[in-house]
């Protein structure tokens, strides 16, 4: 399971870069929590307060194949991440390793 590390500060040419490296990011955007993804060959952005019935983050936008269109793709209100850029809070993804043995 992966949870919010530190914030990146960057702009958004900046955040692609983080993104194509780390592949995957959180977003906090008016006080809640989503999880970009590439996972199964497919980017998405997840809402953290959803859970599916694994128990994971549910799927709040289309699936895509590329970052390019992750983006640019409409998921929040009808904009993207690239247009709400500057209202979102950006943070790593650390994993937390299972310690209960």
């Amino acid at each position: 399971m992966f949870n919010p590390g530190a914030v990146v500060n960057c702009d958004f040419e900046g955040f692609l870069k983080f993104l194509r490296s780390k592949t995957r990011a959180f977003l906090k955007l008016d006080g809640h929590d989503y999880y970009v993804t590439h996972t199964d060959c497919f980017w998405r952005v997840q809402d953290c307060a959803e859970l599916n019935e694994k128990g994971h983050f549910s799927d709040c936008s289309e699936l895509v194949n590329t970052m390019a269109e992750l983006v640019e793709l409409p998921w929040k209100a009808g904009k993207s991440i690239h247009d709400l850029y500057s209202d979102l809070e950006v943070r790593e993804a650390v994993e937390q390793l299972d310690t209960a043995a």
